[in-house]
């Protein structure tokens, strides 16, 4: 049987049956994708991580960062132009740091004695009349006990003179009442004379053990306490005890002493350096010394301390030539108020001359060390700025040469650049993990 004779009503019916299947697999059908999709989601084996944020740097060049405007107000940012200056040649040579000699003291005892108690050690930093040593002063004790000696000397001497005196003044009365021989009379007199130089004789002693006392360190006020009081009691016993105390602020720098011992003044204790101010002894080739002047601004840069230049001030140029290195010494004076230049330490010396020359000037502030290396940063655009590797030369004042690396009239990062390096390292951190 042909479709045509397929009755109407068979053929609707098998017509919706087909749709509703159709309906019903399209259901089941999302059914189960929803379900994967549900499975997939909540699965933790299967379910993606979160997306990372990812800045704005991701695709720079290498050695290049990217500072929003905003930024750079905030880090206070300063752009400023590589000038060229006209700046004078200059001599590099190394030198040794030392001190200055005036300010180098050699601490003896004042005399032999017995070290009671030591206040210091070696390295410490004092301050000037800071204590050093309490020490038995062996001298002082005996030159105190003289003392007593002889001012109990000066004072039985001047009563006898008193008394005297009194002798002659009743002698005296007593001739104008024609009581006693005139002859009396003078030799009242011959004793009172003797009596008064008796005393000045005295008084002359007693100085004199005095003055050595003075040398000691001891006041006329100590001195006065020495007397007996009323019940005979002195002070000898405490004023025999010395105290060494440090002649100016520095650091001490030799050691030699301790509790118990007994010194004597030919022995050095200690040695104190001022450090505030150091010299720098360098060696000049003799070619070259027709270019070095007295009194010119020297800067010195120490490894220790590859971001930071002292400045110093040339004082000495030796008039002797060592005959085997053919070089002759000079010498510069150093402010070293944070003690950082360190004794013997290794520096080179940057020695201007009378020569001229051209050369590309950035600020100090511009210039930073990455990986031991010195760089700046160049401005690309509005907000790129790049590293670049420089070469410095000679600081003067708040400007450096830059020998290579920047040219001319590039822009680069002054006040600020700090911040960059602190973003450029930042970055590198973050491209490692």
């Amino acid at each position: 049987m042909n479709a045509s004779s397929t009755p109407p009503s068979t053929a609707a019916s098998g017509r919706r049956f087909t749709a509703a299947a159709l309906a019903l697999a399209v259901f089941a059908g999302g059914l189960a994708g929803a379900a994967a999709i549900w499975l997939l989601k909540n699965d933790p084996a299967t379910a993606a991580a979160p997306v990372e944020e990812t800045t704005h740097n991701a695709d720079l060049p290498q050695g290049v960062v990217e500072i929003p405007e905003a930024a750079q107000n905030n880090a206070s940012l300063e752009v400023v132009r590589a000038d060229t200056q006209v700046l004078p040649a200059v001599i590099d040579v190394t030198g040794v740091v030392a001190p200055v000699e005036s300010r180098v003291a050699h601490v003896r005892p004042l005399a032999r004695g017995l070290i009671e108690k030591v206040s210091v050690s070696l390295g410490a930093r004092v301050q000037a009349g800071q204590p050093l040593v309490v020490y038995d002063n062996i001298a002082l004790g005996e030159l105190i006990g003289e003392y007593l000696s002889e001012a109990a000397s000066l004072r039985q001497a001047e009563t006898d003179r008193n008394v005297k005196q009194k002798v002659l003044e009743r002698s005296e009365a007593l001739i104008k009442l024609e009581a006693i021989a005139q002859q009396q009379l003078e030799q009242r007199r011959a004793e009172f004379r003797n009596a008064e130089a008796a005393v000045a004789s005295q008084k002359a002693r007693v100085s004199k053990v005095e003055e050595q006392i003075h040398r000691f360190g001891l006041s006329d006020t100590d001195l006065a306490n020495l007397s007996p009081d009323e019940e005979g009691r002195t002070g000898h016993r405490v004023a025999s005890h010395s105290v060494l105390r440090a002649p100016f602020a520095g650091v001490i720098t030799k050691y030699d002493v301790a509790a118990g011992e007994v010194v004597e003044p030919e022995r050095e204790l200690f040695t104190i350096i001022d450090l505030s101010t150091v010299w720098i002894q360098a060696d000049v080739y003799e070619k070259d010394l027709g270019k070095v002047r007295k009194d010119v601004d020297v800067a010195i840069k120490a490894d220790a301390y590859p971001d930071r230049a002292f400045t110093g001030r040339l004082t000495y140029v030796s008039d002797v030539i060592d005959p085997t290195s053919r070089t002759a010494k000079v010498r510069c004076v150093v402010p070293n108020a944070d003690g950082a230049l360190k004794l013997d330490m290794f520096v080179k010396v940057v020695i201007p001359t009378s020569d001229r020359r051209s050369a590309v000037v950035v600020p100090v502030s511009a210039v930073q060390t990455v990986d031991d290396q010195r760089v700046v940063f160049v401005r690309q655009s509005a907000t790129r700025f790049e590293r670049r590797i420089v070469q410095t030369g000679t600081t003067a004042g708040d400007l450096v040469e830059l020998a290579s690396g920047v040219k001319a009239g590039e822009m680069v990062v002054g006040a600020g650049s700090f911040y960059l390096k602190t973003a450029l390292l930042r970055e590198r951190i973050g491209d490692e993990h």
